[in-house]
């Protein structure tokens, strides 16, 4: 899929940037070797579009109007594993392990060479497929409420429901692996941190406060279920 064939499928490439003059040169070439440009020029409309479009790449600015490209990097790691190319104007060594760290998979920094940008766009389509896979959609719908991974907000009934962070890791995690036992030991590393593994009482406690807040009736689960020493499922 390095450059598409015509009548073949089209990668669709996601640009995420405010400056006019570079997003019309990558449009221009990247339309011209076959891929499908979609544009963004602030952060929530990319995090939007990430989930309507479902583009294979994602080519991120950090400097946006409205968020911090990084916080864009975050709010799609909590859903996606689609591949993003930061392109920076930030060259310091901080800057780009801050940007690897929070989930991008290359870095670029501006000024930059169109045919190295256009090689490493190359790579990422290809690690696309994997991230096409994962099977996770960004608005996860129950008969009870509703979970929107990208605004990492829950709604029941028409309205929207206060989440403390902790509890909505807890939710997050068991949602992204919806239908999957997820063990008490992965639940506590990733929510609460490596130390604190054998606390499984913490489990106890916010599933029953998740519980109250989500289920019609909180001592008969139907999406927030354990499973006795093992572990929780969340099921739609």
């Amino acid at each position: 899929m390095t450059n598409p064939e015509p009548g073949a499928p089209k990668a669709t490439v996601l640009v995420v940037d405010d400056e006019p003059q570079i997003v019309r040169a990558l449009r221009i070439n990247l339309t011209a070797r076959g891929y499908r440009v979609i544009t963004a020029h602030d952060g929530t409309a990319a995090l939007r579009a990430v989930a309507e479009t479902k583009p294979d790449v994602v080519v991120l600015d950090l400097g946006l109007p409205d968020m911090d490209g990084n916080e864009v990097i975050a709010g799609l790691r909590g859903w996606t594993t689609v591949p993003i190319i930061v392109l920076s104007a930030r060259g310091d060594s901080s800057d780009k392990v801050q940007a690897l760290d929070a989930g991008a998979d290359d870095y670029v920094t501006k000024p930059f060479g169109m045919d190295e940008l256009l090689a490493r766009l190359r790579a990422a389509v290809r690690r696309s497929a994997v991230s096409s896979s994962d099977g996770v959609e960004a608005i996860i719908n129950t008969a009870s409420f509703s979970i929107d991974l990208v605004a990492k907000k829950v709604r029941k009934d028409g309205k929207e429901v206060h989440l403390t962070k902790t509890e909505w890791g807890v939710l997050e995690l068991l949602a992204r692996n919806r239908g999957r036992l997820v063990a008490q030991k992965q639940l506590l590393n990733e929510v609460w941190g490596p130390s604190y593994e054998t606390e499984s009482h913490y489990l106890r406690v916010y599933l029953a406060q998740l519980r109250r807040k989500l289920e019609p009736e909180p001592s008969r689960p139907r999406h927030l279920l354990t499973e006795p020493g093992m572990g929780y499922r969340f099921e739609v």
